[in-house]
């Protein structure tokens, strides 16, 4: 337990309403969106100005207190998960959008701005921010930033990390820092993307400059059912193949098909196995011939049904039911994790097919949504969480469909990040002497590894 005088500290930056100590008060906090893990931190501070975070951070450095700061806790990783003995900084009232610059196509914002509100914001001018996880509705910049997240239209349009220019952070030892700036030129060692993905062990991004882009002119979105997940990942290898760029590939299984369709109606044809969703944006003339192009491979790549979005309603539509489905399986399933390990595109195929074999094996029903386009795997593992053991089984298949994306020639995560969840994959991934290295860096920003404690790294 933190020392009187810390909490002494705490009572000097903010008011009772927004310090809060009471166990009832902290049930909110103990879990992010991986529930499984629960811990309870010793306190909870609710930030509204930057001055209120670096100060906190200072005093954490002083007493010692490990620290964790959090958004709207979307993550599925437990990247935000208490640490017993420190605190948690809730940034959600960090909202301000500071700037948005239409003429040099950024915007200013503090970390706990929602996703969404920053594509809404430069809609007038014509302009949008381009990563959009399926949470965008809630999540926040500064979570985005932590975990390097995508989205679905990340094959073409790239993952946080592309769309950030500067970073302004408070060190775990209370230093106040600027990296980066308004240019997409840098200048020496890109530090914006060693802060971006680093899940929190480097500090607490306040302020963040973005990249803004254009909205494209003209969009073509198809859906493609397949009687197998198999030859909709063969036909993602064929699409790419044809030299093809469109701005998202996403395909959903049987099972994240009927609980889309239950939640949102989405129209989905609900006896496809796989179901594709690509997606062509950009200049009409472009997409127009891009389009020709496209549906001459949707038809040779064995998909019994191919339908077209007519308008935008049609668009919205499905996508609506594509960002849906992670919270839809809720209602199939109380209890589920989800992994988001990626494959080699040319894998892909292979991988679904071994996915659905431990399914069978771990007789545990798995359903299949993800960013096909760069392999990126979110297989959503349902179990019965009131047995114990469930979640031991459920845990077992993960850490095995992990091993096999690694097995594969590919990675552990895509972009949810390492959390505690999973921890005991990075030396799988990685030899000793990497991460040594990660250890010693993070060792020189954070001497004390205050900052997010047990996240990312496993324990020396």
């Amino acid at each position: 337990m933190a020392p009187k005088a810390f909490f002494e500290k705490l009572g000097q930056i903010f008011p009772p309403d927004r310090l809060l100590t009471k166990k009832g008060q902290l049930v909110t906090y103990e879990s992010d969106s991986l529930t499984s893990y629960q811990v309870q931190p010793i306190a909870v501070v609710i930030a509204e100005e930057q001055d209120e975070v670096i100060e906190t951070v200072r005093a954490c450095y002083e007493f010692k207190v490990p620290f964790v700061a959090r958004g709207s806790g979307t993550s599925l990783s437990g990247g935000s998960l208490p640490n017993e003995d420190g605190i948690v900084i809730a940034l959600n009232r960090l909202n301000k959008i500071i700037e948005v610059d239409a003429e040099n196509r950024l915007a200013v914002v503090e970390a706990g701005v929602v996703n969404i509100d920053v594509s809404l914001a430069a809609a007038p001018f014509g302009l949008y921010f381009a990563p959009d996880p399926s949470s965008q509705l809630i999540c926040t910049i500064g979570g985005n930033l932590a975990f390097n997240s995508g989205g679905a239209h990340c094959l073409k349009y790239g993952m946080t990390s592309n769309h950030i220019l500067g970073i302004k952070a408070v060190l775990p030892d209370g230093e106040v820092i600027q990296l980066g700036g308004e240019s997409l030129e840098s200048v020496g060692p890109d530090l914006v993307g060693m802060f971006v993905g680093s899940e929190g062990l480097f500090g607490i991004a306040l302020e963040i400059t973005l990249r803004l882009i254009p909205k494209p002119e003209s969009y073509r979105t198809i859906l493609a059912a397949y009687n197998s997940l198999e030859a909709a990942g063969e036909a993602v290898s064929m699409v790419i193949a044809a030299g093809l760029l469109p701005a998202a590939i996403e395909i959903m299984d049987n099972l994240a098909i009927q609980a889309a369709e239950t939640a949102v109606q989405a129209g989905y044809p609900q006896d496809a196995v796989g179901l594709l969703i690509v997606e062509l944006d950009g200049e009409e003339t472009i997409v127009s011939s891009e389009f020709e192009a496209l549906m001459e491979v949707m038809e040779e790549s064995g998909a019994y049904e191919i339908r077209i979005a007519a308008d935008d309603e049609q668009r919205a539509k499905i996508w609506k039911g594509r960002k849906s489905a992670f919270s839809a399986v809720g209602r199939i399933s109380q209890d589920y994790l989800v992994q988001d390990g990626v494959v080699p595109r040319s894998q892909l195929s292979k991988a679904l097919g071994e996915i659905g074999k431990l399914s069978s094996e771990y007789e545990t029903s798995v359903a299949n949504v993800f960013h096909a386009g760069d392999g990126n795997l979110h297989p959503l593992i349902l179990f019965d969480g009131r047995d114990a053991k469930n979640l031991e089984k459920a845990e077992q298949l993960a850490g095995r469909i992990l091993r096999l994306c690694i097995e594969m020639g590919g990675s552990i995560t895509g972009e949810h990040g390492i959390g505690v969840e999973k921890l005991k994959y990075v030396p799988v991934m990685f030899s000793d002497a990497d991460i040594g290295m990660m250890r010693s860096i993070r060792k020189q920003i954070d001497p004390l590894e205050i900052a997010n404690t047990g996240k990312m790294l496993p324990p020396s």
